[in-house]
């Protein structure tokens, strides 16, 4: 199974680090001509390097930073609404404040730029888009409902604008991605975990104790999750719409999400 993304141009969200910086990486191999984008100009180009890729720098999770994204990038092929924030917290301590900062950054963040680009895919027959939701979405974590009721949000999100999208020749899906391992989620078990354990047994503490139905029974590394999302973006997953597929470790315990 050859992917060759050769020609399109595909942007990523949230993509100067973990997941999203795994997802650019996988899309340019593939081919693509890729856009990262992060919250500040200085975050994107440490991110990019001495690679040939787009700075597309801008905070999504606001109207302001979406135009100034789609001032440089006017068109995209392939949208990756990676951007998300996430943290432990006592659900009845949960603001007004910090539910609005979950949905603009974790929901509308991605519906701003779908309702951006894809109009321009449909007209031109061809497009993807992708929203990186989380098993959160299904299996709502006692410790941040805020974090996955958001995450339940995309799901919604998703399908309606594959509906949208129907027999356009554009598919929109969500990746369900289970427990990864990032820089950020190693802060998060350690928030959970006695911090004094070396990584190694504090990521077995956290599945055993947090995270125990995993059926990997170990952290998914970046790059799993990118493979998927490089897939879903190629001509190969012309079939696909409308889905939530799982990349969760079999996670969720259920045989569909």
């Amino acid at each position: 199974m050859r992917i060759d993304l050769s020609g399109l141009t595909a942007l990523a969200t949230g993509a100067t680090r973990g997941i999203g910086a795994a997802i650019a990486a996988g899309l340019a191999q593939a081919g693509a001509r890729v856009a990262v984008n992060g919250r500040s100009e200085e975050s994107v180009r440490a991110a990019i390097g001495d690679r040939d890729l787009i700075a597309a720098p801008g905070d999504v999770a606001t109207e302001e930073g979406a135009r100034q994204v789609l001032e440089r990038l006017p068109d995209v092929d392939i949208l990756i609404n990676n951007l998300g924030i996430f943290g432990s917290r006592e659900p009845l301590e949960i603001t007004d404040g910090e539910w609005r900062q979950y949905f603009e950054t974790n929901v509308l963040a991605g519906v701003r730029l779908t309702r951006a680009y894809l109009p321009g895919m449909m007209s031109r027959g061809w497009g993807r888009v992708q929203y990186i939701a989380s098993d959160s979405a299904v299996v709502i974590p006692a410790e941040m409902i805020h974090y996955g009721v958001s995450k339940t949000a995309l799901l919604g999100v998703s399908r309606g604008f594959a509906k949208t999208a129907a027999g356009s020749g554009v598919t929109v899906n969500s990746v369900i991605a289970g427990p990864t391992h990032t820089g950020g989620v190693e802060e998060f078990v350690y928030q959970l975990v006695d911090r004094s354990l070396p990584w190694d047994e504090a990521q077995r503490e956290f599945m055993r104790t947090h995270r125990p139905q995993s059926l990997l029974q170990r952290l998914i590394e970046p790059e799993e999750i990118a493979n998927m999302v490089v897939y879903l973006s190629s001509p190969l997953a012309s079939a696909t719409t409308g889905g939530a597929v799982r990349v969760d470790g079999g996670y969720v315990d259920a045989i569909l999400p």
